[in-house]
């Protein structure tokens, strides 16, 4: 195993992911900014939803995000030309995965994908040719380094790629072509091909589809002789997923960061015509101690995501229901699940009841997301408790009513009416207040 990961290999490719990837998030950052999502996202919510042992996380104010929004963007520029490289692939890990932890309304699987990337970044020589680094410091050019500086990232780009497969391997997604029965549903006035998704057997096609791709095409894309046909299956399937979904960069993101796959001629063709701070002979590494340790780094790191992902079989109960164990799992895109709950805060003294209008509180998209996950109905009963105390309560009490439809199944309560959830805390203990879903 060490003499796989420390053999000397072209160091093309790691050049190629380093520009499309600075690239990619230097676009994202600015698409963000124009959008207008500072604002809407981070300034003007009065409350934001933490995630469970991040709590001191917060908003940084008006100047302070756009700072970090700024800090980001020249952060990824750097990366994408290789300017104080390591520095910058420092700076991007810690400002967008700060801005990542801010708000738990706004995950995204593939906002994990970019902080893990962002942290590999850090380690690997990305800037050891064709990079003003590389220009300023010719001495430290290199042609070619450690293999583990390119399977990393390829082993980071197979976990997404193959958990997401296994998450597919679901009764809902094989057996009731759900929640695509749903969602294509919805596009029958697509040109050219929405006539087809009127019929329950497209459903089910993309489904199986789905499934057999995330958990073959890492392997089809390692093969030298199978790469190309699996590649032109990445851009079909990425290009299709961003048409019918709205779901960002991530498509564009998977079919230009799956380049890295390719072998090395590939990328020294690309490569073979630039003059800038081109690459030259390698520089070996013969600190044993550092080789020692970059492999435990490596161990630890991937160990970690290849169990993380199946805490879920700790807990009780339907996964997507209860969503124990839901979010960093690579579960993408795999229900349809909206909710409608409705708080009551009671004053103990006397027994009176106030019903709480969300939408004083929450915005509309906040709202809507709280509405099925168990532990953000939780974090806002506490908020509620919190202003009624300011009010004058002493200890009022916070209960709610919550009805969830999940994958085009009846609405069925959701959580235990009866329970004061002002008296429960969240923690990685099952949450016994979540009604379990009825058999079928």
């Amino acid at each position: 195993m060490k003499d796989l990961l420390f053999k000397r290999v072209s160091i093309a490719p790691l050049i190629t992911f380093r520009v499309i990837f600075g690239g990619m998030m230097l676009g994202s950052v600015i698409r963000f900014w124009l959008k207008g999502w500072i604002e809407e996202l981070y300034l003007q919510p009065q409350f934001h939803f933490t995630y469970y042992g991040f709590e001191w996380v917060k908003p940084l104010g008006e100047y302070g995000m756009y700072l970090l929004f700024l800090s980001m963007a020249v952060a990824a520029f750097f990366i994408m030309v290789g300017f104080l490289y390591h520095y910058a692939a420092f700076v991007f890990f810690l400002a967008f995965t700060y801005v990542e932890l801010i708000d738990l309304t706004t995950y995204l699987n593939h906002y994990y994908f970019v902080s893990l990337v962002s942290l590999l970044m850090i380690f690997v020589p990305a800037n050891k040719a064709y990079s003003v680094d590389a220009m300023l410091k010719p001495k430290n050019r290199a042609k070619r380094i450690p293999f583990w500086a390119i399977g990393a990232i390829r082993l980071q780009l197979a976990i997404v790629y193959f958990y997401a497969g296994i998450a597919k391997l679901h009764p809902d997604w094989l057996l009731e072509a759900q929640p695509l029965r749903i969602w294509l549903a919805a596009h029958t006035d697509m040109p050219y091909i929405g006539f087809l998704f009127k019929y329950t057997w497209v459903a089910y096609f993309f489904s199986w589809f789905g499934a057999i791709y995330d958990l073959t095409i890492p392997f089809f894309l390692i093969n030298r002789k199978t790469r190309p046909f699996a590649y032109l299956a990445v851009i079909a399937f990425h290009v299709m997923t961003a048409m019918l979904f709205p779901i960002g960069m991530f498509p564009y993101i998977m079919i230009l960061s799956t380049l890295i796959f390719f072998s090395a001629d590939f990328h020294e063709k690309i490569w073979g015509n630039v003059k800038f701070a081109a690459a030259k002979n390698p520089l070996e590494n013969t600190d044993n101690i550092a080789n020692i340790v970059m492999t435990l780094l490596l161990a630890v790191f991937f160990t970690f995501q290849l169990i993380f992902p199946f805490r879920y079989a700790l807990y009780p109960g339907n996964l997507f229901w209860t969503e124990q164990g839901f979010r960093f799992s690579w579960r993408v895109m795999l229900m349809e699940k909206a909710g409608h709950i409705t708080f009551y805060v009671e004053n103990p003294e006397n027994g009176n009841r106030v019903e709480i209008v969300n939408s004083d509180y929450l915005t509309p998209l906040q709202e809507k997301m709280m509405a099925t996950q168990p532990d953000m109905i939780l974090q806002f009963a506490h908020h509620l408790t919190a202003i009624y105390q300011e009010k004058g309560i002493e200890k009022p009490k916070v209960y709610a009513k919550c009805y969830v439809t999940l994958n085009g199944r009846p609405s069925k309560p959701f959580i235990d009416p009866t329970v004061n959830l002002a008296e429960e805390y969240d923690s990685f203990a099952n949450k016994g207040w979540i009604l379990p879903m009825e058999a079928e």
